[in-house]
């Protein structure tokens, strides 16, 4: 239902992008602080990292649900009860006592969030009239795109000045909040999806199969994929469990998901080049901040204040594309020029040296921030451009649930990339380091009479010479693996933009005003 009071739309737009953006900022604000909750909790690495998987597994099956769900419950009381759910658990997790409480809790807050993201950007579609769809996708990806970008910032400052229950402690004041704006002014949409008989079957292969997928990519770098028996097994289960999920919804006569609505093609193309977003925006935030915090030595706060720029730029550039989409601009044309700043922004970081300081990153990160908003604005409102009534809950849900997991696909893929590259860098720096290497034994031989001129015996002085080259080769060999990690994402950018002309074409983000009526 199109708001047409100015003020009131302001504050459902405010009540929506809060909801969305406490989500996206709990997705990525406890990673800093999982070494504060080890030692808290009395956990090790493998079980903590259950904190994180937890979340984005509850996250990723329920957001295909939403619009389900939303018809079930009635949008408004299911937003207002996501939130609160949300908040709530949000309360537990910080007053876990041990790590499995903390991880039920976890996911318990991710079944919450799952809702906050899809029915945040549903009703900002239908508050805003046909006209302003491109700025109503603008607004809703200020959440989307900052909530990760500021995430582990504020993690580490919350971290280090308080202690990590307070991570999780902040959402409340914001959830009661936005749960009183969320009664107080979010309404019923007028047209609601026809619910038959529960799809239990359907719930529960989603549940199976996307749930299984979403474990693999988040564990399966770490358990080193198939050498581990249940990472294949969870790979085999969703292999079969995910085709099955989606004969049977085409079968049934009340899905769970409608993924019919996939006939339409700008969503269909819209939500494949989400995917693609996902993997770019997800993987990018995970190599630079590794790569300036492990190899150059940043804290987490410098490495938020370095991205923060970034995060300004894209939230200026956000209404300024909705506005080029008002007035009939290309948006093929503004996602092409996306991925070619997207990829001279990798380009860019991936000619980085071990001498880069803050300044270096400025520029390359405000590109990030363009392309970006390049990016996410036009294929949303591409993607819902042709959805109308009950249906638009259901294509937001689909294109939410593809960006999460297109970030978890990069991410891994990244993260795997980055270790198997490393070992293959380290041995062709190790080949040079020989006895007949003029350069290795000079530098040897200078550095070890360093340490005998500060006093230290010739034996210990050697031995201190040989790891202090260790320690060159380590880094150098980190050098050269994220570098070229910026250079696959980059790559991975690039070769995307001839799949644009798979989209219609069109101009501008206006929908026909039968689409919201």
């Amino acid at each position: 239902m199109v708001e047409t009071n100015p003020l009131r739309k302001w504050l459902i737009t405010l009540t929506v992008i809060t909801a969305s953006v406490i989500e996206l900022i709990d997705t990525s604000i406890v990673n800093v602080a999982l070494p504060d909750m080890m030692g808290n909790l009395g956990a090790t690495l493998d079980e903590v990292a259950w904190v994180v998987v937890a979340y984005v597994v509850a996250n990723v099956i329920v957001l295909p649900m939403t619009g389900w769900l939303s018809s079930v419950l009635g949008r408004r009381r299911y937003f207002a009860g996501s939130i609160v759910l949300f908040t709530v658990a949000s309360f537990f997790c910080g007053h876990a006592s041990n790590i499995w409480e903390l991880v039920i809790f976890r996911f318990v807050q991710g079944m919450g969030g799952g809702a906050l993201l899809s029915t945040s950007q549903a009703i900002l579609v239908e508050t805003f009239p046909p006209q302003e769809l491109g700025l109503a996708n603008a607004l809703f990806g200020l959440g989307v795109v900052v909530g990760p970008t500021i995430g582990p910032t504020l993690g580490g400052w919350i971290t280090d000045n308080f202690a990590w229950p307070w991570i999780f402690y902040v959402n409340l004041p914001i959830g009661i909040a936005a749960t009183v704006l969320t009664l107080a002014f979010i309404r019923e949409p007028q047209h609601k999806r026809r619910v038959g008989s529960i799809d239990k079957l359907g719930i529960a292969l989603l549940a199976v199969g996307i749930g299984s997928l979403q474990v693999v990519l988040e564990r399966g770098d770490r358990e080193d994929w198939f050498a581990s028996t249940y990472i294949t097994v969870l790979a085999a289960v969703a292999a079969i469990v995910l085709p099955l999920f989606v004969w049977h919804e085409l079968r049934t006569e009340h899905p769970i998901v409608d993924l019919r609505v996939l006939k339409d093609r700008s969503l269909a193309m819209g939500t494949v080049f989400t995917f693609i977003l996902g993997f770019g925006l997800y993987s990018s935030v995970l190599i630079f901040p590794l790569f300036v915090q492990r190899i150059l030595g940043f804290t987490a706060t410098q490495t938020g204040l370095i991205l923060l720029p970034g995060g300004l730029a894209t939230a200026l550039m956000m209404p300024l594309i909705g506005k080029l989409l008002q007035r009939g601009f290309p948006p093929q044309l503004l996602n092409a020029i996306g991925f070619v700043v997207f990829f001279v922004f990798c380009l860019m970081l991936s000619r980085s040296n071990l001498g880069s300081d803050q300044m270096d990153f400025f520029w390359p990160l405000v590109l990030r921030g363009v392309g970006l908003a390049c990016l996410f604005v036009p294929l949303t409102t591409i993607a819902l451009s042709n959805l109308k009534g009950a249906d638009i809950a259901q294509g937001t849900g689909l294109t939410n649930m593809a960006r999460q997991l297109g970030g978890s696909f990069g991410i891994a893929i990244v993260a795997t990339f980055i270790e198997r590259r490393s070992w293959t860098h380290r041995d062709l720096l190790i080949r040079h380091l020989t006895p007949y290497s003029t350069n290795a034994t000079e530098w040897l031989h200078k550095v070890t009479l360093g340490f005998v001129g500060r006093g230290v015996p010739p034996l210990a002085a050697q031995q201190k010479a040989f790891g202090a080259l260790e320690g060159v080769v380590a880094r150098q060999t980190a050098l050269l693996t994220y570098m070229d990690a910026f250079r696959l994402v980059g790559g991975f950018f690039l070769v995307c933009i001839p799949l644009l002309v798979l989209f219609k074409k069109g101009k501008g983000g206006k929908v026909p005003v039968e689409a919201l009526h």
